[in-house]
């Protein structure tokens, strides 16, 4: 049997098009509320994906004081407890990839890329979006946003004190 140029090449694009069956990209927007304290500190954040089960486990983010003399910003990652007892105390290279500085009361967007090694070859399935801050002299506050991978969804919550709204965005 002969194939048609035009017909080859509508096979050659159909394929290309359906090999990655669960790519899509993953949004976070975080906003840090303002606190209106007498000594204010930056919160450490930590931002990851696990699986119903706990069994599969992503960091999507980590931010702490890493320019800290002699490392000692990572003391205080013990703080975020969640985090720290899933996914931080088991690393050789901490965060690798993903930590970044704390950040200022605002609103903070996290774009992942659906070839990111936290989302290349993600099961299809139950997650959620987990978000925990803690800040010295102040609180500690986790947020959980469930989605199903990889269907496009738009999931938030509204902390209250640590964090402020938290929306997971899902594209696919």
């Amino acid at each position: 049997m002969k194939l048609s140029l035009k017909t080859t090449l509508a096979c050659a694009l159909a394929g290309a098009y359906t090999a990655p069956l669960h790519a899509a990209s993953l949004a976070v927007e975080i906003e840090i509320p303002r606190i209106q304290v007498a000594e204010y500190h930056r919160p450490y954040v930590a931002v990851w994906l696990q699986s119903a089960d706990r069994k599969t486990v992503r960091d999507i983010a980590v931010w702490y004081d890493y320019k800290m003399p002699q490392e000692e910003g990572k003391k205080w990652l013990k703080d975020l407890r969640q985090w720290w007892r899933m996914s931080g105390r088991s690393q050789d290279q901490l965060a690798d990839g993903v930590t970044g500085a704390t950040q200022a009361a605002g609103k903070h967007t996290i774009q992942v890329a659906a070839t990111h090694p936290a989302l290349a070859d993600l099961p299809a399935g139950d997650y959620e979006v987990i978000v925990e801050a803690s800040r010295e002299k102040g609180g500690r506050e986790v947020l959980r946003l469930p989605l199903a991978w990889p269907q496009a969804a738009t999931v938030d919550a509204q902390g209250e004190s640590e964090l402020g709204r938290i929306q997971a965005t899902v594209t696919p």
